[in-house]
C-alpha cells in the first residue's frame, strides 16, 4: 500500500464537511471535543476576531484530523502565570484512531505551532487535558508542555512556553 503525503491545511468551507470522516469514536467526549464543538469555537474566534486557525490534518484527500489553536481569551480558571501575557489556547485536537501512534499527531501539531507563530507571533500555549486521558497527558509532555496543578472542570492546564 502506498504512503499518502501527510499536510496540514486551514479548514476552509471546501473541506469542512471531510471532518466528519474522522473516526474518532473510541474516545470519551469528556476527553476531547466532538467535531461540531471545535467547529463551533472556530465560528466563534472567526465572528470575534479572534488570531488563530483550525486546521485539517490529511493523508492525501483524507481528513485525517483536526487541530484548533488560537488567541486565547481570558478564563477566570486560568493559571496565574498565563494572565501576565497573551498566549494561545489549544481548543481541540481530534487524531484518525487509524493514524494514531504513528508520529503523525506530534508532526502536526508542531507544524500548526510554527504557522501560528509566522502568521501570530510566538506566544506561550496552553490546553486542558482529563485528568484521566493518560495518554493525551504524556503525548503533551513528549512536546514541551509542562502540567500544572491548575484545574478547569475534570481538566489540568498544561502550558508551552517559547523556546528561547
Amino acid at each position: 500500500m502506498e504512503e499518502k503525503p501527510i499536510y496540514i491545511e486551514k479548514i476552509t468551507g471546501k473541506n469542512r464537511e471531510q471532518l466528519a470522516q474522522i473516526q474518532r469514536d473510541d474516545i470519551s467526549e469528556a476527553f476531547v471535543d466532538s467535531i461540531d464543538t471545535i467547529l463551533e469555537l472556530t465560528e466563534y474566534g472567526i465572528t470575534h476576531g479572534c488570531v488563530g486557525n483550525t486546521w485539517a490534518i490529511k493523508a492525501g484527500e483524507e481528513c485525517i484530523g483536526v487541530l484548533l489553536l488560537g488567541e486565547a481569551l481570558a478564563w477566570e480558571t486560568d493559571p496565574k502565570e498565563m494572565r501576565r501575557t497573551p498566549f494561545y489556547r489549544l481548543m481541540g485536537f481530534v487524531m484518525d484512531r487509524r493514524y494514531r501512534n504513528r508520529g503523525i499527531g506530534g508532526n502536526a501539531l508542531e507544524s500548526v505551532i510554527a504557522q501560528c507563530y509566522a502568521e501570530y507571533g510566538v506566544r506561550p500555549i496552553a490546553l486542558g487535558v482529563h485528568k484521566d486521558n493518560h495518554k493525551a497527558a504524556d503525548f503533551y509532555l513528549r512536546h514541551g508542555f509542562q502540567k500544572t496543578e491548575a484545574m478547569e472542570g475534570n481538566d489540568y492546564y498544561y502550558l508551552r512556553y517559547p523556546a528561547e
